[in-house]
């Protein structure tokens, strides 16, 4: 199938791609580039539909439209049950900030929450701070250092009759790996314990499908899944529905909307619903037919297999190199266990100077522990410079795959 993906295609719907031909774009695990779909319904946006919701002329009712239409391509791309369930605001870290005061009020001093060694930070500080607020006990699971993943018997003895929480991340920003989700929700459910998902690097790779997962929310941004700079929330509709929103009083009172505090960020949200859209004409391009989710699972699918193919030949690249270590998972037989988020560390250069290296040769990467702290410090990294970190797209192509290896190689010589 990755023989036959439509890659020029693809590339000709961003701007970006075109406008610099010359640049890799690698550091795409901080933010990916935008089709011009998403350019399209902001600048749309702006001169069709830009005033607030509610009114009877026609740029309000237009912006009203772009709310609903937004809410319900984000509810397929999770595979909610309902728009009810998706709240829409400015960052993930923004969106678990608000819903883990509101859920901690109903805790008592005492109880427990989860937390992983393997998540984004803004999967773990909210957590932390809202037990420090309330009286709350944390225990931490740390990855295995074979599998990078969090396995079930370690797991299993961090939780208690006290556990209200479980925050588990989906796919590693730094080592790619990717949790058994689904496997650890079960064990958590058992305990009692709610599971709030990060799926922000899940969510630009493979389809997310939160009915199969059974866990209670679930969180991603759309900047890292082609989008503008906005984040989502799922939620389960009789869980939001039961917490006491911070809002104003007079805001919207539904489960997923009332924790959408003021004005929307209505171009933000049109730009949102261009990403799915270009998705979904990915998944026509490749064969796909039907509804909005079933386009988006065979635009993944496709992708899927294109971006292994291209992430085998990095990592086959790179620990070929002397000096060069791979930071995570790097068997090449099951890419099915991580995205295509490659880190590594050279024992003969800085990450921070190998980043700007690269950047003179126009491929653009991150170096440093990227909000990966716990994992950083579990590998026990130098924090500042943390690793070099290489993260593919399905826009990215073979030869920038080769261009880079042999710019590591010269630079790391």
């Amino acid at each position: 199938m990755s023989q036959l993906f439509p890659i020029d295609q693809v590339r000709a719907r961003f701007p970006a791609l075109q406008a610099n031909k010359s640049a890799v774009f690698l550091d795409n695990p901080a933010g990916t580039q935008v089709p011009g779909e998403v350019i399209d319904a902001v600048s749309d946006c702006y001169r069709d539909a830009f005033a607030n919701l509610g009114g009877s002329f026609r740029t309000s009712l237009a912006a009203d439209e772009i709310i609903v239409r937004t809410h319900r391509l984000a509810a397929a791309f999770c595979g909610a049950a309902s728009e009810r369930e998706i709240a829409i605001g400015a960052s993930m870290t923004e969106l678990t900030y608000q819903l883990a005061r509101v859920m901690a009020r109903g805790w008592q001093a005492g109880d427990e929450l989860v937390v992983t060694t393997m998540d984004h930070e803004g999967n773990v500080s909210p957590w932390l701070q809202v037990a420090s607020d309330f009286g709350l006990t944390v225990r931490e699971v740390r990855f295995d250092a074979t599998s990078w993943r969090i396995e079930p018997e370690p797991f299993k003895a961090a939780l208690s009759e006290r556990t209200k929480l479980v925050a588990l991340n989906y796919a590693s920003n730094l080592s790619g790996a990717i949790n058994d989700v689904k496997g650890l929700t079960a064990i958590a459910k058992k305990a009692g314990a709610l599971v709030y998902v990060d799926a922000v690097q899940f969510a630009p790779h493979d389809l997310i499908d939160v009915a199969a997962l059974s866990c209670d929310v679930l969180v991603c941004s759309a900047y890292k899944f082609f989008g503008p700079h906005i984040s989502l929330l799922w939620g389960r509709e009789d869980l939001l529905d039961s917490l006491a929103a911070e809002r104003l009083r007079c805001g919207p009172t539904g489960p997923g909307e009332k924790f959408e505090r003021g004005t929307p960020q209505i171009e933000l949200q049109a730009g949102l619903a261009g990403a799915i859209d270009y998705l979904c004409w990915l998944g026509r391009e490749v064969g796909g037919d039907g509804s909005p989710r079933e386009a988006l699972a065979a635009a993944f699918a496709a992708a899927r297999d294109y971006e292994a193919d291209l992430a085998r030949r990095l990592i086959e690249g790179l620990t070929g190199l002397p000096g060069i270590t791979v930071q995570g998972p790097t068997d090449l037989q099951r890419m099915d266990l991580r995205v295509p988020t490659i880190s590594f560390t050279s024992d003969r250069i800085s990450n921070r100077q190998l980043a700007a290296g690269l950047a003179e040769q126009d491929i653009y990467a991150w170096s440093g522990h990227n909000y990966a702290y716990g994992i950083a410090q579990q590998l026990g990294l130098d924090m500042e410079d943390g690793v070099l970190r290489l993260g593919i797209a399905h826009y990215n192509t073979d030869e920038e795959i080769a261009r880079t290896l042999e710019a590591v190689a010269a630079l790391t010589k």
